[in-house]
């Protein structure tokens, strides 16, 4: 399947760095943990904050406290949510071509609240099993206090937009001459990242060892 731009969602800047299958779409959500919500607060004036997300099909799901701006204010509301994971930088003979190598992807529509006990507590183990993989079927799930202290919103994927760049750097002609094309360096250098070592919780056990969930988590879950 393909994305559907529309005039919100179309790219017009750097247009050959558009990706249409959906499946990138899928694929920078699954590589990425944070997104960063755009929202409309009650005051009329934007905001945009970092949240941790989860997604299912052509429905991604983020959660907050019931008390939170960005939940109250997107809920119902049209909104807009982002997701850029940083691969490197580009060196170019000239500052103006200077980049970053990226995938990004941006998605528009109405935040629903998700309410149903059910849809909810699902959109709940959506987001826990993307963030930290394996924890939803070992730790403590939601007691009834924290469950209502919890907001879910969830928005389709439909609208969606994904942009990708790879690649060394652009250059101009007259920096490709002979006295000029070795006059600095050029090149990209990556940003590769991985996880680390784990650290105990002080109050944990010594006898207590790493769980393969923890340990063994690999990169198709996206260390970003």
């Amino acid at each position: 399947m393909t994305l559907s731009p529309t005039s919100r969602s179309t790219i017009r800047r750097g247009k050959d760095r558009a990706v249409t299958e959906r499946t990138a779409l899928h694929d920078v959500l699954d590589a990425g943990i944070v997104c960063h919500l755009a929202y409309v607060a009650e005051d009329g004036t934007p905001r945009i904050v970092p949240t941790g997300y989860g997604h299912e099909g052509d429905t991604l799901y983020v959660h907050g406290s019931t008390g939170a701006a960005s939940l109250r204010g997107g809920a119902g509301a049209e909104v807009c949510v982002n997701v850029t994971l940083l691969d490197g930088v580009i060196y170019s003979r000239a500052v103006f071509h200077h980049s970053v190598n990226y995938r990004s992807a941006t998605i528009h529509g109405t935040a629903t609240p998700v309410t149903d006990p059910d849809a909810k507590l699902h959109a709940l183990h959506v987001i826990t099993e993307h963030i930290a993989p394996g924890s939803w079927d070992h730790a403590r799930g939601p007691s009834p206090q924290e469950f209502a202290k919890t907001a879910v919103l969830a928005l389709d994927l439909t609208e969606a937009a994904v942009k990708i760049r790879t690649g060394g750097p652009g250059e101009e002609p007259e920096d490709l001459t002979p006295d000029r094309v070795g006059a600095s360096w050029a090149g990209v250098l990556p940003l590769v990242r991985a996880w680390g070592t784990p650290q105990p919780c002080r109050h944990l056990p010594e006898d207590v060892g790493v769980p393969d969930y923890v340990s063994l988590r690999g990169p198709q879950h996206g260390p970003q």
